[in-house]
């Protein structure tokens, strides 16, 4: 234990007082995860945030490469027809036969011959492409719409430890299939003003599918992204969602740092491209906080 420090006033400075976290609060050291015994069924994590640019393919990656390193299978579902998350590591979603779409749209579609292999240990990915634009308006009229995604994964829950889904920056039906197919709900959110604005409608949106769709549903946390310390404005924004989550939000926040475009024009997991920076560290943590804190096994 780190010796208590005293003032030039005389008084002490214990370790508690010295050890905070970026948004004042005592940091907390989390533990290595126990090994599983075996795998599966998965907890489904829903990646979502109606605003754009705040980092949710980023952390969907990592924090699943970053999972797989603590021996969890993860499976990732690209769930945004850009295919960024099927780009970022380093599958061309233009060259798969199938996609999520292909799921959604014809239920005689195995899972199994769409998921693919990435070339991370442990993790596996259901890509998409521009093709699950059309899903919208084609699945208008279906029966029980909200809950094809849902119905598609339960084959293949057993496989994996976690299921991460990436979702597109709104709140229509592919991100309702989604919210009603997750157990937890992570919300990737820059330290803007901006993006602190929009998550209002975001989490109205969530307490709308746990009233009529999934009230198991819950929020697992808020992660801070694009973190700068040294702007009065990013710590200001942590200080304000800290306020109103509380809890909610993670110890673990992502700074700002050009590594992670380097990564993703690599193609690979930022614990992969730079794994001994901090950026990566931030994920493994990350990865072991979300554990302890039981959104996943």
């Amino acid at each position: 234990m780190a010796a208590d420090h005293e003032k030039s006033d005389g008084s002490v400075t214990s370790k508690q007082d010295t050890l905070l976290d970026v948004a004042g609060r005592p940091a907390i050291e989390f533990p290595e995860p126990p090994e599983l015994s075996s795998h599966g069924p998965a907890r489904i994590i829903a990646m979502v945030n109606q605003k754009g640019g705040v980092g949710k393919t980023t952390s969907t990656i990592n924090l699943g490469a970053s999972l797989a390193e603590l021996g969890r299978r993860v499976l990732l579902v690209d769930f945004d027809p850009q295919g960024a998350l099927s780009a970022g590591v380093g599958v061309n979603p233009y060259e798969v036969d199938l996609t999520v779409y292909n799921l959604l749209i014809d239920r005689k579609t195995d899972i199994h011959d769409v998921i693919v292999r990435t070339e991370t240990e442990g993790v596996d990915l259901l890509p998409a492409n521009i093709d699950l634009s059309a899903a919208e308006i084609q699945l208008v009229n279906e029966v029980a719409r909200e809950q094809l995604l849902q119905g598609a994964l339960r084959k293949v829950t057993d496989d994996y430890d976690v299921v991460l889904i990436d979702c597109q920056p709104s709140l229509g039906l592919l991100t309702v299939n989604a919210l009603t197919a997750a157990h937890g709900v992570i919300i990737p959110l820059t330290a803007e003003f901006f993006a602190l604005r929009a998550v209002a409608l975001l989490v109205e949106t969530i307490e709308k599918v746990q009233d009529r769709l999934n009230p198991g549903l819950q929020i697992d946390g808020v992660l801070p992204t694009m973190f700068d310390a040294r702007t009065l404005h990013s710590r200001e924004v942590l200080a304000r969602l800290v306020d109103a989550f509380g809890e909610k939000v993670f110890h673990t926040v992502i700074k700002r740092t050009i590594k992670f475009a380097d990564a993703t024009v690599a193609a690979e997991p930022i614990t992969a491209y730079a794994g001994t920076h901090q950026a990566a560290e931030s994920y493994r943590n990350l990865a072991k906080e979300l554990i302890s804190r039981g959104g996943a096994p």
